[in-house]
């Protein structure tokens, strides 16, 4: 049985069975379908699942297989690896598309599993593409005769299960997750489709380069590799080696300037991040064009500009904050290229607002006391007491209620852990709201200094006016 399209690929073992095709149209066949993995040895990647004693291993070699879902991003073998499951085990294998699919499909796979088994005794395995896409119906379809054992079902999905598949055919399915190739296994990849196709080597550079265009999808690598390998024609001489600047030739839009996951997806990231943070909306906008021409993901950069209104304006311009989100909210409205207005809105008002990054500060300094210190229990007084027991233990009491206290405030309490009283994290800039911020809290600071230095307990109000 010859594998379908989703690859794991590597040249076919010498004894894999022969194509449906006729064999003159093998030489003329895509290159991932040549390439595609007919044994477990024979697959490049994956070894967390497929290594020795790995878990999809075990059950390859012992033939205990059972309903699974493989959850991993595209052109990294989920189909593929369902096939070979079916071949292991020598079982019917029955392919459903859920874009195209529905209940009757359903209904006609397992009509089929029932009529191999009571022909041949043979077992089915009912593979489901994409099976996020099913409503809750047509998953549900599946649960009685996934329980009965009549099939071992497989889904393939790009989604996380968690969320997109219910939780009654996920509690009888074991979920693997398959990782996007690396760059090595990508390398591996270009150097069987060099032996295959007989093209010159690739430089260092244009090698990595095209590993970086293909994101660690293996299909996405191999239909490049293959425009760059007809770009180079049959006739006259060929280069030596390919450079860069050939597969830029070759390859055109197919190889955007952005290279996602590559040195320079990083670099302009960095470069609106650090444009915003030093209130340059021209170069901000710039750099936030460059990514979305090269192909970033608008969401991507949605993500990071609402990271950019907490880390770098916070409290400085706490609209900031909003001001990202709902740019974000318009973008999932509208999509390219009418979103990406709002986008570019939020990164104007992000780079011409005030900015602070004091909470930010904070946050890092807290996280890492509290991941070296001790865990010190919660002060008496803080704790809660909804039991007469607890009640009786002390917890709770002296607490002073803060509402009930002149301005609100309860002067000279503290809600830090001993030995941690008066430590300050939080320190506000004199910019924009945070100057307001930080005339307040130096006030309550002022006041509680005052009332400890003056042995203030419960019930003393030390110059507690309104503030």
């Amino acid at each position: 049985m010859t594998p379908q399209q989703d690859s794991l690929f590597a040249p076919p073992a010498p004894d894999a069975p022969a194509a449906h095709a006729p064999a003159v149209a093998a030489a003329q066949a895509p290159l991932a379908e040549r390439l595609r993995p007919h044994t477990l040895d024979a697959v490049i990647g994956q070894r967390h699942l497929l290594g020795p004693g790995k878990p999809l291993r075990v059950a390859f070699e012992s033939g205990r297989i059972r309903s699974m879902i493989l959850w991993g991003p595209p052109g990294v073998g989920k189909t593929t690896l369902a096939r070979l499951v079916a071949n292991a085990v020598s079982a019917r294998f029955i392919v459903l598309s859920a874009v195209l699919a529905g209940v009757k499909d359903i209904r006609d796979a397992v009509e089929q599993a029932r009529a191999a088994l009571a022909a041949t005794g043979q077992g089915t395995i009912v593979f489901v593409d994409e099976v996020h896409r099913f409503n809750k119906a047509q998953q549900d379809a599946f649960l009685p005769h996934v329980e009965s054992g009549l099939f071992t079902f497989i889904g393939a999905t790009t989604e996380n299960p968690s969320f997109e598949v219910n939780s009654a055919l996920l509690s009888r399915a074991t979920v693997h997750v398959l990782k996007a190739l690396d760059d090595a296994d990508l390398g591996a990849l270009i150097d069987r489709a060099q032996g295959e196709l007989g093209t010159p080597p690739l430089t260092d550079a244009a090698r990595q380069r095209l590993v970086a265009h293909a994101d660690g999808d293996a299909r996405r690598l191999l239909n490049a590799y293959q425009a760059l390998a007809d770009g180079l024609g049959d006739g006259g001489e060929r280069p030596a080696a390919i450079d860069e600047a050939r597969l830029e030739l070759t390859l055109g839009e197919l190889l955007r300037r952005y290279d996602k996951g590559g040195d320079q997806f990083y670099d302009m990231i960095s470069a609106l991040h650090k444009s915003v943070r030093g209130s340059d909306p021209d170069a901000a906008l710039y750099w936030l064009a460059r990514m979305l021409d090269g192909g970033a993901d608008p969401r991507y950069a949605c993500r990071r500009v609402i990271r950019m209104a907490s880390e770098d304006i916070g409290l400085a311009d706490p609209r900031g904050q909003q001001l990202a989100l709902q740019a974000a909210e318009v973008y999932e409205r509208l999509g390219s290229p009418e979103g990406e207005l709002a986008l570019a809105q939020a990164v104007v008002y992000l780079a011409v607002a005030p900015k602070s990054n004091a909470v930010y500060t904070a946050w890092n300094q807290v996280r890492a006391l509290v991941k070296q210190d001790s865990t010190r229990p919660v002060p008496m007084h803080l704790r809660n007491a909804p039991t007469r027991l607890m009640k009786g233990l002390g917890h709770g009491a002296g607490y002073r209620y803060a509402h009930d206290e002149p301005g609100g405030f309860a002067v000279g309490e503290h809600y830090l852990p001993d030995g941690l009283v008066g430590q300050t994290f939080y320190q506000p800039v004199a910019r924009g709201l945070e100057a307001r911020i930080g005339e307040r809290l130096a006030e309550l600071r002022r006041l509680n200094r005052q009332a400890q230095a003056a042995g203030a307990g419960p019930g003393d109000h030390a110059d507690s006016t309104e503030i």
